[in-house]
């Protein structure tokens, strides 16, 4: 099974990495990936999905999926080196990894984060990625297949109204229900 990065948070204050399971009434209900214990993370919780991270490097940015696949096709099966590893060993794999990457704006602290979040994906997730334009695709389908649906249902209430609808009306309102008065 494929993992979604926009559905895959690092939450600040917190180890490991969450998976968005639903939306809460406010905020947002989250699972550890590694003690599976979901719980409700509040709207002052500061989440960062991993599809929005990027790392710096000299020619720009370069984005994290893109950068876990280099780890993916450098490593092999092995995992990666650990968070706790000197930093001049970090250094030296990132060099191998992302030979471009910016020294001067990509600290050790970001690399130790970066490793980490790689050994989590590939001991409780899978490093085969889905692509953006996958999930954009499948949100289209959906918003097409919605469309259509209320275009229908719209059709299907002229039909026992006696009036013409043209395909790029939306499905009719609700009826309003009276409220009651005390």
């Amino acid at each position: 099974m494929k993992t979604d990065l926009g559905k895959v948070l690092t939450v600040s204050g917190e180890q490991g990495l969450f998976t968005y399971v639903a939306q809460a009434t406010r905020g947002a209900i989250l699972e550890s990936m590694l003690t599976k214990k979901r719980f409700s993370a509040g709207p002052s919780v500061k989440m960062s999905a991993l599809s929005d991270i990027s790392i710096f490097t000299q020619d720009g940015e370069m984005k994290l999926q893109e950068v876990l696949e280099a780890m993916k096709k450098e490593l092999g099966e092995e995992k990666a080196p650990s968070g706790k590893s000197a930093p001049e060993l970090l250094k030296e794999f990132f060099g191998k990894v992302v030979p471009n990457y910016d020294g001067e704006r990509f600290y050790p602290s970001h690399m130790k984060k970066v490793v980490e979040w790689y050994n989590c994906l590939k001991e409780y997730a899978s490093l085969d990625f889905e692509k953006e334009d996958e999930g954009e695709s499948k949100a289209s389908d959906n918003e097409e297949s919605a469309k259509t649906a209320a275009s229908k249902q719209a059709k299907e209430a002229s039909k026992h109204q006696g009036t013409k609808v043209s395909s790029k009306q939306a499905a009719p309102a609700k009826a309003s229900v009276p409220r009651k008065v005390v």
